[in-house]
């Protein structure tokens, strides 16, 4: 039987990184800790060739994180908040040997903490992402009580340092200045690093400021590369003909709401012009990873459809070729120096995310299995739906029928997940979170069925823009050609239709239900009611006023914002809402469930409101997290 506790408690495997030489692959293991604390997380190793059985290399009592091979494959690094608690520390740990916990070593007191780390080619240097460490100005406004936040600075600066292994000392990169480093890469030669930043740590206008820079690891001099795309991502290095490249992924260049893209940089000599290249133009399929190989051009995983494909750049044509293609999800991308070898995590429709590897193009086999608890629970059938819009335009989603029986035994009760982002997708994956909680409602009793509407990723960028300032339009059309078709397939019973939603599927579902009065219940999770607030208050406030249409200082109105926002049809709704809320959401904040609770109650609509303290827009607290499943499903247990 499937308990609320079974699915909270399921440890996730996370970060895999195969050694150099393509022997081993590291990986973090995430589970909850203690009857209400947090998740903590341990390293583990295996043979990339199935030879060994994995071994935990922690203990799993702390934050062990974010593993990374030195280039000699003999150590790994990681951070960890073991002496800390909250503030982590770079460890260094041998992989080799019997012992199932290793002894770690200890390799920096930061006292503000590092974020990430890049061992370098050098093997004497690790270029580390940290926080200014506390001034006697922070210890004495601290030792007096002085918590007042100067907005702007309010939020850390993460500093590129890089630390000597031989001296434990740290320096500096003064050349960035401010700028908030969220990214580093080497190239394999040992030559410069190519750092990307933000002008700031806020989200916005922090993606939007987004800049590449060149840094010297022996000098620390510093060469700008100028402004990169909404959203940047992933810099790798490659080399053609002697040529070195720097590849990274954003959003199509010119938009701020589509699909991802390649884009591809040749860095000038100083002082002379950056050109950019989109790899990806015209594709289909859309670009999630982006990974440097150093013997050979970059590899790249593709969101296609319901699947991803692994695909390789092909420098003479500048085109990616397709390798192969797997069902489900790939993610975590990581490839051996030579790349022959590659690791991945890996999940499909009846297995969640495990670390597969295997050679490139090749078949995978998977090595970690971190929940074999979940082999004893009979799963709902999922299926492969292909369907039109009403336009016509060929769409995809996901069926998951209640455990233990068939289509010929509906119809069903049915619920409609629909997805956040709106760049997003649900794959032909194994859904069993407090979000994606499919197969938690399906192992109840309902079908579920997993929608893709446009506005997401898998189809291309046309695809995905057409969203831009017409947010609940086609995506609602398309989320209702679905419904309808399970209901004339017999699947889904038309007098018990429920709709639920985290994030952008949070607003989803406060669209539908004011748009009809079908749904007979609706779940709002961390969901935005009005989009000219979101604009001015929420973490990704220009994407969200590019979303939504408008903002407030967009003049007296009408706004489009006003048109696009489910507070504004909440006279229509007579549905039975439940909206779930994190007391601490700066994504999407707290107001916004508020303002549509007050609505509701004006109107007198049956509705539940639960906020969850020290939460921001996911759930991360085990007592959150069994609450929310077992109040969801409730739920639709009252109404449907």
């Amino acid at each position: 039987m499937l308990t609320a506790e079974l699915v909270v408690d399921m440890a996730a495997p996370v970060a895999p990184a195969i050694s150099p030489d393509g022997r081993l692959v590291a990986y973090g293991v995430v589970a909850n800790s203690g009857r209400n604390g947090h998740p903590h997380s341990s390293v583990w190793v295996a043979a990339a060739d199935g030879s060994a059985a994995p071994r935990r290399l922690t203990d799993g009592t702390a934050r062990d994180a974010a593993p990374k091979w030195a280039p000699d494959s003999a150590s790994l690094y990681f951070t960890s908040d073991r002496e800390e608690r909250g503030t982590a520390q770079l460890q260094r740990i041998l992989p080799d040997g019997d012992e199932d916990i290793a002894e770690a070593e200890s390799l920096t007191r930061w006292r503000g903490g590092i974020c990430d780390h890049y061992p370098l080619a050098d093997g004497r240097t690790v270029a580390l992402l940290a926080e200014d460490e506390p001034t006697a100005e922070d210890e004495r406004r601290e030792a007096e009580g002085d918590d007042a936040k100067v907005w702007g600075r309010h939020l850390p600066v993460t500093r590129l340092r890089l630390l000597d292994m031989a001296t434990g000392v740290a320096r500096t990169v003064d050349g960035l200045g401010d700028r908030h480093v969220v990214e580093v890469t080497q190239r394999p030669d040992g030559g410069p690093l190519a750092v990307l930043s933000w002008a700031t740590p806020e989200l916005d206008p922090g993606v939007t400021a987004a800049r590449l820079h060149l840094v010297a690891p022996e000098t620390g001099a510093v060469q700008d590369l100028g402004p990169v795309g909404f959203e940047a991502q992933s810099p790798v290095w490659w080399n053609h003909d002697g040529e070195w490249h720097l590849a990274h992924l954003a959003v199509t260049p010119g938009h701020l709401v589509g699909a991802l893209a390649v884009i591809d940089t040749v860095p000038p000599a100083p002082g002379s012009t950056v050109e950019q290249r989109n790899l990806t133009v015209g594709l289909s399929v859309c670009p999630t990873e982006l990974v440097q190989v150093a013997d050979g051009p970059p590899l790249a995983l593709f969101a296609d459809g319901l699947d991803t494909a692994l695909y390789r750049l092909d420098p003479p044509s500048l085109r990616f070729h397709r390798l192969s293609c797997a069902p489900g999800t790939l993610a975590g991308l990581t490839a051996s120096h030579s790349g022959e070898t590659l690791a991945v995590l890996m999940s499909t429709a009846r297995e969640p995310k495990n670390v597969h590897a295997g050679p490139t193009g090749g078949p995978m086999l998977r090595l970690s299995d971190t929940s074999p608890e979940l082999g004893r629970i009979r799963w709902g059938v999922q299926e492969r739906l292909s369907y039109q819009a009403s336009n016509g335009l060929q769409l995809d989603g996901l069926l998951i029928l209640p455990a233990g029986r068939t289509r010929e035994e509906g119809p069903f009760p049915l619920v409609t997940l629909v997805h956040g982002g709106p760049y997003f997708r649900h794959a032909d994956e194994f859904a069993l979170t407090v979000v994606d909680c499919g197969q938690w409602l399906a192992t109840a009793g309902y079908a579920v069925f997993l929608a893709n509407p446009r506005g997401g990723s898998g189809h291309g960028h046309e695809f995905a823009a057409v969203v831009a300032g017409a947010v609940g339009g086609d995506e609602w059309t398309d989320i209702l050609a679905g419904i309808d078709l399970l209901v004339a397939e017999g699947v889904a019973d038309p007098e018990r239709l429920g709709i639920s939603g985290w994030s952008h599927g949070g607003f989803m579902a406060a669209w539908a239900i004011g748009q009809t009065e079908r749904f007979k219940a609706a779940v709002m999770g961390a969901g935005i009611s009005d989009w000219g607030v979101q604009a001015g208050t929420g973490d990704w406030g220009t994407m969200d006023a590019t979303l939504g249409g408008s903002t407030g200082w967009n003049g007296p109105g009408p706004h489009v914002h006003d048109r696009n926002s489910p507070i504004s049809y909440a006279s229509r709704i007579r549905t039975p809402v439940l909206i779930l809320h994190g007391e601490e959401d700066t994504n999407v904040p707290l107001g916004q469930a508020v303002h549509l609770h007050r609505a509701l109650r004006h109107f007198g609509v049956e509705h539940e409101f639960v906020v969850y303290p020290r939460e921001g827009h996911g759930l991360h607290e085990r007592a959150h997290q069994l609450d929310a499943l077992r109040r969801i499903r409730a739920w639709y247990d009252r109404w449907l």
